[in-house]
């Protein structure tokens, strides 16, 4: 790629760019070419599993861009999820995340991954955790973060529950289903 030129089309609730270059083809030529970006910041994302009683901590909300394409009420359940903070890192972040959505105080996260989740057109990857839950880590009730006018619905569900949600398409987000399939897999299931 070489003269790359970026202009900014939009800056309110993220920010698109429409970037103009030239990408060189396999014989050799340069082709003009234009793409758009959204820019929304970096996310994390965290499962939370009991094992004791097998069960995983999701979230319901709504999510006008899955309904607007076809999701019949655009409500999505999720892992508990969120941006990162300027001046926070992905721990940090997905540590704030947790007690805002779910209301767990999660010390021993493990980070798995960090994954570009639509590299076509979002600049977003998100940073993967797993982590251990129960009464122990309760801070709160979760719901979401008032002031960031967020309403979530707490869900727990057995993982062999999840599963089956997974395998019927009553759980369509992306993330959720890698991080479900992953943890059955390295549980043995």
């Amino acid at each position: 790629m070489r003269d790359l030129e970026v202009e900014v089309l939009a800056d309110a609730w993220y920010v698109l760019r429409r970037a103009t270059f030239e990408h060189r083809l396999p014989d050799g030529t340069w082709r003009r070419e234009q793409r758009e970006a959204y820019d929304r910041g970096n996310g994390v994302t965290a499962l939370l599993h009991d094992p004791e009683r097998d069960t995983i901590l999701l979230v319901r909300q709504y999510r006008l861009p899955a309904h607007l394409n076809d999701h019949r009420d655009g409500m999505l359940l999720e892992l508990p999820a969120g941006l990162i903070d300027a001046g926070e890192d992905a721990a940090e972040a997905v540590r704030r995340e947790l007690i805002e959505e779910v209301g767990h105080d999660i010390a021993d996260l493990r980070r798995l991954w960090t994954l570009y989740m639509s590299p076509g057109s979002v600049t977003e990857h998100v940073t993967f955790f797993l982590g251990t839950y129960g009464e122990h880590t309760r801070v709160g009730a979760g719901g979401g973060a008032v002031d960031e006018h967020e309403l979530v619905d707490l869900v727990e569900l057995t993982v062999e529950d999840a599963l089956t949600m997974v395998v019927a398409g009553e759980i369509a987000d992306a993330k959720t289903v890698l991080a479900i399939e992953h943890l059955a897999r390295t549980s043995g299931r």
